[in-house]
């Protein structure tokens, strides 16, 4: 359980997702762009511009499991995700994700 990014390293632009599987989160994007299928129309076409190799798959945090019972591990992922989604601002020009509204 982790967030994870898609980056093309020719143009240093971030796509940055979390996931309950971060390893099957990135074999999934992989898999999606390989077959034309990704739901993002940028990130899908600049893989088609610049290949396979110009794109690193990474996992940036994983959230440890806790003993409590209690705790929103969903919550606490989604806040895992806006953390680094506000470190590294993958936003137009910088990235591929959607800018949350009002911000």
């Amino acid at each position: 359980m982790g967030v994870f990014r898609v980056l093309n390293k020719v143009d240093q632009k971030s796509f940055v997702g979390s996931s309950v599987d971060v390893r099957a989160a990135l074999n999934r994007q992989r898999f999606q762009l390989t077959g034309g299928l990704h739901p993002n129309p940028a990130l899908q076409a600049d893989w088609e511009r610049l290949g396979p190799e110009a794109f690193d798959f990474e996992t940036l945090d994983l959230l440890k499991p806790v003993e409590d019972s209690e705790a929103d591990l969903a919550e606490e992922l989604k806040v895992l995700e806006t953390l680094w989604l506000e470190k590294l601002t993958p936003y137009g020009e910088r990235g591929y994700n959607t800018r949350p509204a009002g911000k």
